[in-house]
């Protein structure tokens, strides 16, 4: 394990992504569950050996007491998770009402599912130019999909509209929603997907990714003042994994003088030096396993080579 002092650099990079400093978004913990898989990959393969092993849990240990005493993953980072707290701040009983979700795109997917999870709702229709993702992805989440030619009747009907396409052209229009009632229309598109002459009609309120993008930007402000308290954990677990690359660094140098303090333990110059034959016993084993502690604690603070192995020689015969 040379490349832990080697590749320090490299090792509290993972550690940072690990616990979501060093990420895409702030907090964000998605990379663990695929630092899981490629771990349970490798090993499958025999490909992780004890350092690399020690290392990957030592980080998942540091993700997961970031991610319980701070508040670093707290609040919203995402423009499909915005949306949802948008919606659940600001619109009274959701049981009632029906939701529209044009466009199942990676945005429109992750905005379904965190419907479905945060606003415990499958009054949902997906609509999608591709129908047969829609009606993949209704499956999988129990909602329901209507083909694109229904757009304005199931417009006309929904009381929130999102809108998570990427059309050159906008998707919802004004005839869509207009003389139909009091609506909220979420645009998560960038352009914007929702024709701009809805801003004005009455009963309909329009929320773009600008406005959502402020409910992110709080969210940020709040994760960077958890920084300092997330590296300070990070510095602990990597001290703990240091501390133990120095203690299986001496472990063949251990094992070693352990040996030679058994064979000693046998041999004449031993019963010579104590006055007596002892036979191998279990308090022998433990009287050596003491004196290897201590050598082990003394070559963790200093480094005096050989020394170490005439001390321990000295304590062992000093206690008999």
């Amino acid at each position: 394990m040379a490349y832990v002092k080697k590749g320090s650099q490299a090792i509290e990079h993972l550690f940072l992504v690990g616990a979501g400093i060093d990420s895409q978004i702030l907090g964000d913990y998605e990379i663990i569950g695929q630092l899981k898989q490629a771990v349970k990959f490798a090993r499958e393969r025999q490909f992780i050996g004890a350092s690399t092993e020690r290392l990957v849990n030592c980080v998942l240990q540091s993700s997961k007491s970031i991610k319980n005493q701070t508040a670093l993953s707290g609040g919203t980072v995402s423009v499909a998770f915005a949306a949802i707290q948008y919606i659940r701040e600001n619109v009274n009983d959701l049981s009632g009402k029906n939701i529209l979700l044009i466009g199942t795109g990676k945005i429109g997917r992750n905005t379904c599912r965190n419907m479905v999870d945060y606003l415990s709702t499958r009054n949902i229709t997906l609509i999608n130019r591709t129908e047969s993702r829609a009606d993949e992805l209704a499956a999988e989440m129990g909602v329901q999909s209507a083909p694109l030619e229904q757009i304005e009747e199931k417009a006309a009907a929904a009381d929130i509209i999102l809108v998570a396409t990427n059309a050159e052209l906008p998707t919802l229009l004004r005839s869509h929603v207009e003389g139909h009632g009091p609506k909220l229309l979420i645009d998560l598109s960038i352009p914007c997907n929702i024709e701009e002459s809805v801003v004005g009609v009455p009963g309909i309120t329009l929320i773009n990714v600008d406005e959502l993008s402020k409910i992110k930007d709080e969210t940020l402000q709040k994760r960077e003042a958890e920084v300092p308290k997330a590296k300070a954990i990070i510095a602990e677990h990597i001290s703990e994994l240091m501390e133990w690359y120095e203690m299986r660094r001496h472990v063949p140098v251990l094992r070693a003088v352990k040996s030679k303090l058994k064979e000693l333990h046998t041999s004449p110059l031993f019963s010579q030096l104590s006055g007596q034959s002892i036979p191998c016993t279990s308090d022998m084993d433990e009287q050596i396993q003491q004196v290897i502690n201590g050598m082990a604690t003394r070559m963790r603070q200093q480094n005096q080579g050989g020394c170490h192995y005439i001390q321990a020689i000295n304590e062992y015969i000093a206690a008999n």
